[in-house]
């Protein structure tokens, strides 16, 4: 920090504090946003904090002067903030900010009109932001991380605020979309239900009215949650949606949607592109694809151990492993084609003997009772038709549509 005068850092702060008492009384969202962005490093913040670590007293400033005593609960706690993220005392600079925050959303309450809709966002997501920052922190100090449970509460007190009739209900899907970011991160979703609940059954919400930026957001993180129950067709539709309406420039955010939506989409029968899985840099689904392809379940499991990490942490690795039936499939059907070409009339039967000695091809090593139990549960799933001619160990498939394709629909649980 290049020296500062004490004068130049009163001038700051006066400064600061006009423009901030200026926007509130003038209803101006777009400025007054840009004054409480603690976490943007914007210069004028680094500035300020700067300015307010030379001079001491700024909250006499505050006092002084009757234009600041409306916003005198907002500034003082801000200050405290603005001062302990610049020398990254993040634990210190979240207490006060959501303090400072508290009094705002009061405020807030009492504002009839919207104009402070983009305000109340960066409040909300400032909030988030300072809470992770702390908790990292915390950890660092072998503290417990409890911020981020925290700003969790501080949200639902921000929902209650913009879940009422008028015309700041447009915000709740927003708040709604940092809850879920909480949530997923504590590892709580079961309580994103009850926001969930609000939005989907309440009355006073017209789903389209909302911003498209939250519409999206939204459908990603309960596209996730189906994904979590096993809910595939509704997590296709909800990801999709995502997909389809996300900004095509917005590639990372594509990449977001895709690493949860391809799954599903595999689990539906329904395989990518590869130009897909390299534009958006998804080449650890390439694997899974070829050996849906060509029903080569050495090569799945191969790819599911090698990126087991990355699965596990999307929470996609379960959904993936569930894919081995349709590589059973795909592996008796080119036995199948393998035999019709042959012998047409008998390609029909096929014996587990030749089934086994596939696979252990594949370096999987299964005996015949194994194999049988396999070709039952594709034949209960309808992944084939067929029965078992138990005596001489043949499966005799259906000569009408043998290997039934999932066309969009989930296999039978």
């Amino acid at each position: 920090m290049a020296y500062l005068s004490m004068g130049e850092a009163h001038r700051r702060i006066t400064d600061y504090l006009s423009r901030l008492s200026d926007a509130v009384y003038s209803q101006d969202g777009p400025t007054l946003t840009s004054l409480l962005a603690v976490s943007s490093n914007s210069s004028q913040l680094v500035h300020l904090a700067d300015a307010l670590n030379v001079f001491q007293d700024a909250n006499r400033l505050i006092k002084q002067s009757d234009k600041y005593s409306q916003i005198g609960e907002i500034v003082t706690p801000l200050f405290r903030c603005l001062q302990s993220f610049r020398t990254s005392n993040l634990v210190d600079a979240y207490n006060a900010f959501e303090k400072s925050a508290n009094v705002f959303l009061l405020e807030f309450r009492n504002w009839e009109s919207s104009w402070a809709m983009e305000t109340i966002y960066t409040i909300a997501y400032e909030v988030r932001v300072l809470a992770e920052k702390a908790d990292r922190e915390l950890a660092s100090l072998g503290k417990n991380p409890e911020k981020l449970k925290a700003a969790g509460s501080f949200l639902m007190k921000v929902f209650g605020a913009l879940a009422g009739k008028g015309p700041k209900r447009v915000g709740a899907l927003y708040v709604t979309c940092q809850l879920f970011k909480v949530y997923f991160k504590l590892g709580t979703v079961h309580l994103c239900r009850s926001v969930i609940r609000s939005i989907e059954t309440a009355r006073i919400f017209d789903f389209e009215e909302f911003p498209i930026r939250d519409k999206v957001t939204y459908m990603y993180y309960t596209g996730r949650l189906e994904v979590f129950n096993e809910n595939f067709l509704a997590a296709d539709q909800k990801l999709t949606y995502a997909l389809k309406h996300c900004n095509p420039r917005r590639e990372a955010n594509i990449r977001m949607i895709l690493k949860y939506l391809i799954p599903v989409k595999l689990s539906l029968g329904i395989l990518p592109k590869n130009w897909l899985l390299e534009k958006y840099n998804l080449l650890e689904y390439a694997d899974v694809v070829q050996a849906l392809k060509r029903g080569d379940l050495r090569l799945l499991r191969h790819a599911l151990q090698e990126h087991e990490d990355r699965f596990l942490r999307s929470g996609v690795y379960l959904v993936l492993e569930k894919l081995e039936l349709q590589v059973y499939q795909r592996l008796i059907k080119k036995i199948y084609i393998i035999q019709k070409q042959k012998d047409p009339t008998k390609a029909h039967q096929v014996k587990l003997d030749v089934i086994v000695k596939a696979l252990k091809w594949l370096e999987m090593g299964m005996d015949v009772d194994e194999v049988e139990c396999i070709v039952a549960i594709l034949i209960y799933k309808n992944l084939m038709k067929g029965y078992f001619a138990h005596k001489s160990k043949v499966v005799v498939l259906s000569k009408q549509d043998p290997f039934p394709k999932l066309n969009g629909k989930p296999v039978n649980s």
